[in-house]
């Protein structure tokens, strides 16, 4: 049987990514039906290049979140319910529970991150490799188990050259480290907890004192290197300053702290990771809905004039498979 979609790679700029377009022209209620009846072709195809997708053109998916929510079941058996796991009222959709709002415009009000420092590279660039680039992270990754893909829709983006997403290839990262650095990391777990922990690392280098943390928001160790529970492929899996622990990690058995051996060790691989060839970065167009793998990849967001500009996406988090390592678990943030 002839698949009714269109898939190319990688996407424009990049060495991974492919864009995913159904034959017929189809808009977002096509889509949907075409994804749940071939939806191994699109969990192959999300494989196969390495954990991006763009599936632009899904605009009426704003008008029909529903549409949205069933695109999410194609990549995984369980979507998030945000009103069930703690997220803020004003940052969940009022009509579908599993789509989380990330907007500058009431009631979510959420602003974006600062420039980079510069704002541009040496040559003029878009700054993506850290630590020029800050706010590089793995959904979730302070859960155990952590999710699996996530979905991001352009409701309302902002013009091109602002509010890019950026995405960088762990798989490839993982490949072109020096066999050394491969043996460093075999088997160390990088220490991951939640941004708002009071143990990020400027806090740290601060002396400022973390608060104290509920049994379901402890830290959680994660390993650094994944190993995909579809593809066998392995890849680099970690975040920078804001989802680690610089307390007692960010890597587990080596020095803590915020300038210890494990912090350096995870710049090395972070500045690694983020390189401009590993990199994708996403003009949003309205419409373009972005699914990525929070098992292979890491993304960031950018910085657009918020004084002015509105912003509306929609995120959906999608979970059932996290891999062998996980296998049997009880949820960490949630209680039994």
């Amino acid at each position: 049987m002839t698949s009714r979609f269109s898939i190319t790679g990688p996407l424009d700029g990049a060495s991974f990514g492919a864009v995913v377009r159904l034959r017929d022209g189809a808009g977002a209620a096509g889509f949907t039906a075409a994804a749940e009846a071939e939806a191994a072709t699109l969990r192959r195809a999300l494989a196969e290049a390495h954990g991006v997708l763009l599936v632009p053109g899904m605009g009426a998916m704003a008008d029909d979140p529903g549409l949205l929510l069933r695109a999410s079941h194609v990549f995984g058996p369980e979507v998030e319910n945000y009103r069930q796991t703690g997220m803020a009222p004003n940052m969940v959709h009022p009509e579908v529970p599993e789509i989380f709002v990330v907007s500058n415009i009431p009631p979510v009000l959420r602003a974006p991150p600062a420039l980079p420092d510069p704002p541009l590279t040496a040559d003029g660039h878009l700054p993506v490799q850290y630590p020029h680039r800050r706010g590089w992270h793995t959904d979730q990754s302070y859960r155990r188990p952590p999710p699996d893909v996530s979905l991001f829709l352009g409701v309302e983006p902002v013009p091109r050259g602002q509010g890019q997403t950026l995405f960088a290839d762990g798989i490839a990262a993982y490949e072109t480290l020096p066999a050394e650095v491969k043996a460093r990391i075999e088997g160390l777990d990088g220490i991951h907890v939640s941004s708002s922990a009071g143990r990020r690392r400027e806090a740290v280098r601060a002396g400022t004192p973390p608060r104290a943390l509920g049994p379901l928001e402890q830290p959680q160790r994660q390993p650094l290197v994944r190993t995909h529970p579809e593809t066998g492929q392995r890849a680099l899996y970690m975040c920078e300053y804001g989802q680690m622990d610089w307390l007692d990690g960010p890597i587990a058995g080596l020095e803590p702290g915020a300038d210890g051996e494990g912090g350096r060790l995870l710049d090395l691989l972070m500045a690694h990771m983020t390189q401009p060839r590993f990199v994708y970065v996403h003009e949003w167009t309205a419409g373009d809905l972005v699914i990525w793998d929070n098992r292979c990849t890491v993304h960031a967001a950018t910085w657009f004039d918020a004084e002015n500009l509105r912003r509306v996406m929609w995120r959906t988090t999608v979970s059932g498979n996290p891999g062998a390592v996980y296998r049997g678990e009880a949820k960490s943030w949630l209680a039994a």
